[in-house]
């Protein structure tokens, strides 16, 4: 999109607040641009392919993973950019980047390296994502990280809203914070904003669609669930006889048609009130312009609750959580005690065993894992018979 016809709202490349470690600008490419497509290139990015959402990646290859969901939650992202007038490239870095820093194994892997490090400052996947942009990514000539723009990271860390409040700011993030702002008591803009509600609609809608078909619940068992049960029930009517795969498909896709409507026009119906003249605006609002009606927060709920309690604790997913569990404990915990069986080039990073630095260390090594390299690993280091 041409930056004339941007909203005065939306951030603008040419009014960037810059990068830590100054670059001339690209010919070719906007600043957002080229965050977008330095998070692409990334290690980090190309490693989502192999870490899941909620199945482990040898249990089927339809199953999302971090990688899937990522492009889904900017596609989504850039959809609802475009109907703002946004910066679609900027909604896009945020909706791209934003999990970077998961574990392995999902929610169980972030679960077990929180516990691991809890006399250690704890773990956060997104200020584990900020180490990834700002510190982990080591490829660059003239800095460590990615060098972003202020308004992606600033994105990245605040698309969930502000970091003001009781919980202290996570440690890297409060530490770039003192060198260079990033204004985190404030809201992001909308582009940010829209890139954290496009992944609260991705999430919901493909673990529908995942866990339909995984078995793990059936279409029946949606039918009391609000949005859910009546999107599938108008499918089923509009098209009797028709196979389930092409009910679930359709009805998933109408559920997300339904909530990015909703959130457009809550939207606009705050942005109409608000009347922001520029992105400054937005961040000074005091709460959030980009959002669901009562009644869409209502549904999100209920579909959250859903999914918690008929798949995230399905007895299957159950099983596979706990052993991912283990293999993180395990790995966290021989690591920390033998840094020497730490690959040379993460070697050379720590201290010695069992300081804060050496813990700091292992936590990066392990979260940056693929679930396929943390299986393969945990075989190398705990049986006898594997090869090293």
């Amino acid at each position: 999109m041409a930056a004339a016809a941007l909203a005065p709202y939306a951030c603008r490349p040419e009014e960037t607040r810059g990068r830590r470690t100054a670059e001339p600008e690209s010919r070719t490419r906007t600043a957002f641009q080229r965050d977008r497509d330095r998070i692409i290139h990334s290690t980090a990015f190309r490693r989502l392919e192999y870490k899941t959402q909620v199945f482990v990646n040898h249990e089927g290859d339809h199953y999302r993973t971090r990688l899937t969901h990522s492009i889904e939650v900017a596609q989504i992202a850039r959809s609802l950019a475009r109907a703002l007038a946004l910066n679609e490239d900027l909604a896009e870095a945020v909706a791209l980047g934003h999990d970077l820093g998961h574990t392995p194994f999902g929610h169980a892997g972030e679960e077990a390296l929180g516990a691991a490090m809890a006399a250690f400052g704890g773990f956060s996947h997104n200020d584990q994502t900020f180490r990834v942009l700002t510190l982990l990514e080591r490829r660059y000539a003239a800095f460590d990280g990615l060098n972003l723009t202020w308004e992606t990271l600033e994105g990245t860390v605040k698309h969930n809203g502000p970091l003001a409040g009781p919980r202290p700011v996570p440690p890297t993030i409060a530490a770039y914070d003192r060198e260079c702002p990033l204004d985190l008591a404030g809201w992001p803009g909308m582009e940010a904003q829209v890139a954290a509600l496009a992944d609260d609609i991705a999430y919901n809608n493909h673990d529908i669609d995942d866990g339909l078909r995984a078995g793990l619940f059936t279409l029946d068992d949606l039918a009391d669930v609000p949005l859910a049960g009546p999107v599938f029930a108008e499918v089923a009517a509009a098209h009797p006889g028709i196979e389930p795969a092409r009910i679930i498909h359709e009805g998933v896709r109408r559920m997300i048609d339904r909530m990015v409507e909703d959130l457009l026009a809550e939207t606009r119906s705050r942005l109409a009130d608000l009347r922001p003249r520029s992105a400054e605006d937005v961040r000074r609002a005091g709460g959030p312009v980009v959002a669901f009606s009562d009644t869409m927060r209502t549904h999100d709920r209920a579909l959250k609750g859903f999914l918690f309690e008929r798949m995230y604790r399905h007895w299957r997913v159950n099983r596979m959580a706990s052993k991912a569990r283990r293999v993180v404990r395990d790995l966290f915990g021989l690591l920390v005690a033998e840094p020497n069986c730490l690959p040379g080039d993460w070697q050379v990073q720590i201290d010695g065993p069992g300081t804060a630095r050496a813990v700091r260390v292992v936590a990066d090594y392990i979260a940056g894992m693929t679930d396929r390299f943390a299986l393969d690993e945990h075989t190398r280091l705990f049986d006898v018979h594997a090869r090293t």
